[in-house]
């Protein structure tokens, strides 16, 4: 576990070395972070361990090493043995390589014949992993159809257990889910893809209040929202790529993330994807009676703090328009009420219960004023 944290930790300074888009510290500390994932995989103990293969390759793609990257997943998946669907392991390291070559996809057409379906098809077969060659077998296609369709049929009319296994369950699952949502995406198209995340979230909606009427506990808060959770942000992930890559109404993902956020106000990737989405839109109100909504009906702090990004990109976004160099400009919305309405939200915000307490508001508020 220690191994898994540190490997984590690397990769995530990478990230924030990306986002900060600073190349020479980026370039050291891919170094750094590679020679630490190397270290770890030499190690006896490790060879075997798929979750520091997954990291290390992750690593790679994330430096901009596509082809290293591929070869670290191949020689993962080679060495991994035979488990397919029933490997929890596997299916996370195979549901990671798919997706990050779907993001190189310009479009869905032709897409059945990539390596995401090369890798989605091999998952579901018994034999060793081969890499990628360059075309996928329809039959074989057809195959990896039936297989995930059963397999998720399985675990969907499993009777509940009440024990520790039921977290492994649940989390393979997730990955059962994903895996078989992004193949149906890739060979059929995104109706598909829908088809199969609402299958798994219905399912984990009913096993999850069955649990808790049979046992009278709160154990299922652990196990299948969580699950749930994970099924809905893989659902809106997709729909946010094909919408990047295909003519597409933004209707269904902006009703699926408002679902989602009542449920998890708390989820930051969720709200990330949100605010995305409404700054593609000319109407601001909608968005704050949403913020609005949520704020009175959680003491999570993520909806202010969210409700704040977006009011500060619109003050943003507007100044901008107002000192463009294109003659007289009529704005719609004057910079000094988008002040007022930031610092309202500041000052709502550090009055609820986990807003006082919280030094990154109160860092951001005194920022805003400065």
């Amino acid at each position: 576990t220690s191994l898994k944290i540190c490997s984590a930790y690397f990769s995530l300074q990478v990230v924030q070395c990306l986002q900060a888009k600073k190349k020479k510290k980026l370039k050291a500390q891919g170094r750094r972070s590679k020679k630490l994932a190397k270290n770890f995989l030499k190690a006896p103990d490790n060879r075997n361990n798929l979750c520091l293969w997954k990291l290390y390759a992750y690593l790679e793609w994330l430096l901009g090493n596509t082809d290293d990257a591929r070869k670290v997943f191949d020689t993962a998946l080679c060495t991994a043995g035979t488990g397919g669907l029933n490997s929890a392991q596997l299916c996370s390291l195979s549901l990671l390589y798919a997706q990050l070559e779907v993001e190189l996809l310009e479009s869905i057409e032709g897409a059945v014949m990539s390596r995401a379906v090369h890798i989605l098809t091999k998952l579901t077969e018994s034999g060793p992993y081969v890499p990628y060659s360059g075309q996928v077998l329809p039959v074989n296609i057809l195959k990896a159809r039936k297989t995930y369709e059963h397999a998720l049929q399985d675990y969907l009319s499993k009777t509940p257990v009440f024990d520790q296994d039921q977290v492994n369950d649940t989390d393979q699952l997730v990955n059962l889910v994903g895996c078989y949502a992004l193949f149906q995406y890739l060979t059929v198209g995104i109706d598909a893809a829908i088809l199969v995340y609402t299958q798994a979230s219905e399912k984990l909606e009913a096993s999850g209040s069955q649990k808790c009427e049979n046992t009278g506990e709160n154990f299922c808060i652990l196990n299948f929202p969580s699950a749930l959770e994970a099924v809905t942000l893989l659902h809106t992930n997709l729909l946010r790529f094909h919408m990047k890559i295909s003519v597409y109404p933004l209707n269904p993902l902006r009703e699926a993330l408002t679902e989602a956020l009542k449920r998890y106000p708390s989820n930051q990737s969720l709200w990330r994807s949100y605010i995305h989405i409404q700054r593609k839109s000319h109407s601001a109100s909608k968005a704050r009676r949403f913020f609005d909504s949520v704020t009175r009906s959680t003491n999570s702090l993520e909806p202010w703090l969210f409700a704040i990004q977006a009011e500060q990109m619109r003050k943003k976004l507007t100044e901008k328009v107002q000192r463009a160099d294109v003659g007289e400009i009529h704005c719609t919305i004057p910079e000094t009420g988008l002040t007022n309405r930031i610092v309202a939200l500041f000052e709502h915000a550090v009055q609820s219960e986990n807003g006082t307490h919280c030094p990154l508001l109160w860092r951001m508020y005194l920022n805003f004023m400065v």
